[in-house]
């Protein structure tokens, strides 16, 4: 627990340094010009195609039909553009942690590197093909995982449960492993990633609720539909900073569990006994 709040303190403080500022610039970019491109392009054609999708669903249009029979006849318009915006809040948020573990991982490991573990040596244990093919399979298992869990959703208790889970998971996988892929032997990462299995996860998981703080942009009923787009570059520009700071706190933890892994296989020094001096057989005579 220590170490965890050791590491906590220091990626919050390295979050205010202008290098991680500047860093978070260009994710943010990337995933915001691609929400306002997206948006204007493919907005009313992918409203009107689940429209279309729901209206064709027998269930769904007497349910909708006996809304309007008592007063709800409102929610017809609203439900196609809510179903579009909640399936691209996942999309979202897979695409901003992609994008900060792509660009600004190896970034801020190096910028941790050189300021607190300068002496650690790089074994370069993972290469950048095998780490992005870690990234796109865990992304992969979280968004079946997400896609299996959502008829428990319907629970209360589980939605605010299930999804932060999955995203810590999935946070958890993917910044260890891109944090560790420099520095760390293959043995020595999975070492740590078995050892640290807990904390680390721990890591990813309160990340995971702190990235579904966006969510509650949405919140705000029919007015969030007409400033979707605004709303969407809103959460990505949160989503980078909770990554951002994800990543720091993985990498001050991943760091140092590596150098305390180094530090407790190293040789230990040879212990010198002085000899003492050999005393003669005989006295010489006086």
């Amino acid at each position: 627990m220590k170490d965890l709040l050791d590491a906590f303190w220091r990626a919050a403080a390295y979050c205010l340094h202008p290098r991680v500022i500047v860093m978070s610039l260009l994710p943010l970019a990337l995933a915001a010009g691609a929400v306002i491109t997206l948006s204007w392009f493919f907005w009313e054609g992918a409203v009107a195609s689940v429209r279309s999708t729901l209206e064709s669903w027998s269930l769904v249009a007497a349910f909708l039909t006996w809304l309007e029979s008592i007063g709800g006849s409102g929610l017809r318009s609203v439900m196609a553009p809510m179903v579009v915006v909640a399936l691209s809040v996942p999309v979202i948020v897979v695409a901003s942690l992609l994008l900060v573990a792509v660009l600004m991982t190896p970034m801020l490991v190096n910028l941790v590197a050189k300021r607190r573990f300068a002496t650690l040596d790089r074994k370069h244990g993972a290469s950048i093909a095998l780490s992005v093919l870690w990234s796109l399979g865990c992304t992969l298992a979280a968004l079946l995982a997400l896609v299996i869990s959502m008829p428990l959703w319907l629970v209360p208790p589980l939605i605010l449960l299930l999804p932060p889970l999955i995203w810590g998971w999935l946070t958890y996988r993917v910044m260890s492993f891109d944090v560790l892929a420099d520095h760390a032997s293959s043995d020595e990462r999975r070492t740590i990633l078995r050892e640290h299995r807990l904390p680390l996860l721990s890591i990813g998981i309160i990340a995971g609720y702190l990235g579904a703080a966006p969510s509650l942009l949405w919140a705000f009923g029919a007015l969030t539909l007409v400033l979707a787009p605004f709303l969407a570059v809103a959460s990505v520009w949160i989503y980078t900073l909770v990554f951002a700071f994800a990543s720091l706190w993985f990498t001050h933890y991943a760091l140092a569990a590596l150098q305390s892994l180094r530090n407790s296989q190293a040789p230990a020094p040879p212990v010198l006994i002085a000899s003492e001096p050999a005393f003669p057989a005989a006295l010489p005579p006086a």
